[in-house]
């Protein structure tokens, strides 16, 4: 069974992290999120933060894939590499497709500065479920 892709819809931390989305296809899910407001106690961009709105970006990515196939899917795995700071700004958040199988997904997630420089790289597998 085939459906019609899933539209995103934020939850409650996406609100308050101030993510917006920009693009969503099953080729790629494109959004921002402030640093302002998701800094650490040192003034940086936290670490959770990143991962946060990675995982939410690539899950969203992974149920409109699944949402094709009249399935939802669920996170199994995530894994991220801070590679640089940042202390204002706004972070893009990119979310492509390393597999778009039938029972796992894997997306790259790539947040980047306002000049395009990587700050954080995620990997995350979602498992496609039947839905209930």
């Amino acid at each position: 069974m085939t459906g019609e892709a899933w539209q995103i819809t934020l939850g409650e931390l996406d609100e308050k992290m101030g993510v917006k989305i920009l693009e969503q296809s099953v080729e790629r899910v494109v959004a921002t999120m402030p640093v302002e407001g998701n800094r650490q106690s040192f003034g940086l961009l936290h670490g959770g933060a990143s991962l946060a709105v990675g995982e939410a970006v690539g899950s969203w990515a992974a149920v409109i894939h699944a949402s094709t196939l009249g399935k939802t899917a669920v996170g199994v795995d995530v894994s991220a590499t801070h590679h640089k700071s940042a202390r204002s700004g706004t972070i893009t958040i990119t979310a492509t497709p390393i597999h778009l199988g039938r029972t796992l997904t894997t997306h790259e997630v790539l947040l980047t500065n306002d000049d395009g420089g990587r700050l954080c790289t995620l990997r995350i597998t979602n498992l496609l479920l039947e839905k209930k």
